[in-house]
């Protein structure tokens, strides 16, 4: 049995001239949740599919249980378990019919599938929903439906690309319910996503940006690169000109919009408090909030983005 589940030495993938992986190399243990965290064209995506022996790697080393996706492809395919964006689902099949399919697929052996599929309704809550249209559920029921049929044989490694991409809340919040209990019983996860919130669920992150891994840690550890900064949390009367009468102000860094207020970054919490107060009344800006707060993925995120374009 490998060390680890996942393994990468200077993954790269080119289209043409466009870089879309660059340099990633990462290892992954077994039976961890393994995040991807990165705004759409990070270069997520196109990890996981060549980690899935579904796109050639252009140079560097992938291995997935040991087996090297670029040599042994199918070998790869057939020890993993895929939930792409897009589900991959057939509407004009039932909820059964579609995990009959894709045991197939897997090459579940009969004797083996009554009992994987019971595990799997039992599993998605979808058991009373076995006989219904695929067309006819919800995205939260073809999600758990997508996850089912992703782990019909059993594999020991399941890469999930954004898999709670156009789902209601309400339902993603479930879905990490069933992740984490999978991850329980052995299982490694490795996924990717754009929400900040979802990222807290991981053991390990990745941040990618621009085909490239600029942080990996810990949740807690990722927030603590940003320990040494005040963060102050901004609510006014116009957020948007808050943001240009503090730009360049002296002792005020970086200025991002969170939700309905704004995450500001100063030197000194006193002065720097005394001075967005002083140069918003100025302005005319009335200060609904402003206190310090902990920063979040979502602010180190940003502020290593921030880092990589000022070397561009």
């Amino acid at each position: 049995m490998s060390e680890w589940a996942v393994e990468t030495d200077n993954l790269v993938k080119t289209f043409g001239t466009f870089v879309a992986v660059d340099h990633v190399s990462l290892r992954v243990s077994n039976g961890e949740i393994f995040g991807f965290l990165g705004p759409n064209g990070a270069g997520k995506s196109t990890t996981i599919r060549m980690l899935c022996g579904l796109l050639t790697p252009t140079s560097g080393r992938g291995l997935v249980k040991g087996v090297d996706v670029a040599l042994e492809p199918e070998r790869v395919r057939r020890s993993i378990g895929y939930m792409s964006q897009k589900f991959s689902l057939y509407d004009d099949l039932t909820v059964e019919q579609n995990l009959d399919f894709f045991a197939g697929l897997y090459g579940v052996s009969r004797k083996e599938l009554r009992s994987r599929k019971d595990y799997v309704l039992k599993m998605a809550n979808l058991a009373e929903r076995r006989h219904d249209m695929t067309a006819t559920l919800s995205g939260g029921w073809k999600q758990r439906l997508a996850l089912g049929c992703a782990i019909l044989h059993e594999p020991p490694v399941l890469f999930l690309d954004e898999p709670t991409s156009g789902v209601d809340p309400i339902a993603r919040g479930a879905f990490w319910d069933l992740i984490r209990d999978m991850a329980a019983t052995g299982h490694t996860i490795f996924v990717s996503t754009h929400y900040m919130d979802e990222a807290e669920n991981c053991h390990r992150l990745a941040l990618m940006y621009s085909g490239r891994i600029i942080a990996l840690g810990a949740p807690a550890d990722l927030k603590r690169m940003l320990d040494t900064r005040v963060l102050l949390q901004l609510e006014t009367s116009a957020p948007l000109d808050t943001m240009k009468v503090l730009e360049n102000a002296t002792g005020v860094g970086e200025v991002a919009v969170f939700g309905a207020g704004l995450h500001v970054e100063v030197d000194e919490l006193d002065s720097g408090v005394e001075t967005i107060s002083r140069l918003l009344s100025q302005a005319g800006i009335e200060i609904s909030r402003i206190e310090r707060i902990n920063p979040s993925l979502e602010d180190v995120f940003v502020a290593l983005i921030e880092s990589e374009e000022r070397k561009t």
